[in-house]
């Protein structure tokens, strides 16, 4: 990048907890580390405090809420890009974007930032999702999300756009990592059912499309074939989902599963939950374009089987092919965890999806950008 610090503002809906967010969070905190500065623009959130404390500002702007009044945040955003003399705008999700872009276009472009956009999602393809393909750069975070892009946009020209897969910080996802003993006394007391279990754990908000159903038919079908198995959901249920919690836990009550799965809400201790699972899974019906808790457990050892389609797929071709399973093919699901019940697989230690990795290529859009409005001055 220039010699002069930069100044870098993301957009996004809010600051919560999602793969979105804490990639938002680990440029931000890159970006202070090598010495420009960091601005995001968010509703807020439980990562706003570790984004400040990162060396980050944060301004708390409602620009996700889907309403026609969402549009007033347009003139307010061009003026904070002018006044803080941004360099690189860079934004992350469809309703944040069309407020950035819409701002962008009506500054003279000449001085104006440089136009990045993330697409972290393979939305439904229409006008509105196109936004996401207007960058100057256009980041995919997968080849899943690449191939999106190639298919549905063929306008997009392929030379803009960047695959950077998310990455794992490897002194925090470490291989081999298992927690301490003042958690696991903690573990053990709240959850002592769990103990001397074939435990499966199913990292994902509660959320029709992210396999709670074939989770259950998976566990009533490990329990037939004697394996002393127990299932453990983890993720939130929001609060226009609580109907359809309700539905997963009549669903387990009717197949007699009540002792054998466990909802434990959302967890800030997730690695610890996956490195005391015996496998974790990936369930989505739809093909997810990275799937980020899949990385983390693969990184600290614990095996994953997933459907084998979009970013889980592309992570398990590379790093433990034997966890891919067709997509929808519970039995061939059930089969494979009946076999690494018997005979656990090795997860290998070394893999490319790593934070630094992102990063740095991240910072090399920023880099390239940067000095072609230098070249072309």
């Amino acid at each position: 990048m220039p010699d002069r610090p930069l100044t870098v503002l993301q957009l996004l809906p809010a600051l919560h907890g999602g793969g979105v967010e804490r990639g938002t969070l680990e440029v931000a905190a890159e970006l202070v580390r090598r010495g420009h500065r960091a601005l995001v623009v968010s509703a807020g959130g439980r990562l706003v405090e570790a984004l400040t404390a990162a060396g980050a500002e944060h301004y708390e702007w409602p620009i996700g809420v889907k309403s026609p009044g969402t549009l007033r945040w347009v003139p307010r955003l061009r003026r904070l890009l002018q006044r803080e003399r941004v360099d690189i705008l860079h934004v992350r999700s469809r309703l944040p974007a069309w407020i950035g872009w819409l701002a962008w276009r009506g500054m003279d472009p000449r001085t104006r930032p440089r136009f990045v956009t993330t697409v972290h999602g393979l939305y439904s393809v229409n006008a509105y999702s196109a936004v996401m393909t207007r960058g100057e750069a256009v980041i995919a975070i997968s080849q899943a999300v690449q191939e999106y892009i190639r298919r549905h946009y063929p306008e997009v020209p392929s030379e803009r756009v960047w695959v950077i897969h998310r990455g794992v910080d490897r002194s925090y996802y470490s291989y081999g990592f298992r927690p301490d003993s003042e958690w696991l006394d903690v573990w053990h007391r709240r959850y002592p059912h769990l103990k001397d279990h074939f435990l499966i754990t199913l990292p994902a908000r509660i959320t029709g499309w992210k396999g709670h159903r074939d989770f259950i038919t998976v566990i009533g079908a490990l329990c037939d074939r004697g394996i002393p198995v127990h299932g453990l959901a983890v993720g939130e249920a929001p609060r226009r989902k609580r109907r359809y919690l309700e539905e997963l836990r009549s669903r387990i009550r009717s197949a007699g599963l009540e002792d054998q799965i466990t909802f434990i809400g959302h967890r800030r201790d997730l690695r610890e939950v996956m490195a005391v699972s015996d496998v974790v899974l990936s369930l989505s019906a739809d093909p997810e374009a990275f799937g980020r808790t899949t990385l983390e457990s693969l990184s600290i050892g614990r095996p994953v089987a997933g459907y084998d389609h979009g970013g889980v797929g592309e992570q398990l071709r590379t790093i433990l092919p034997a966890g891919r399973v067709p997509p929808r093919d519970v039995d061939s699901m059930v089969a494979l965890l009946v076999r690494w019940y018997e005979c656990p697989p090795t997860v290998p230690a070394e893999h490319p999806f790593t934070l630094g990795s992102m990063l740095e290529k991240t910072m090399e859009v920023y880099r390239q950008l940067m000095d072609e409005r230098v070249h072309t001055r």
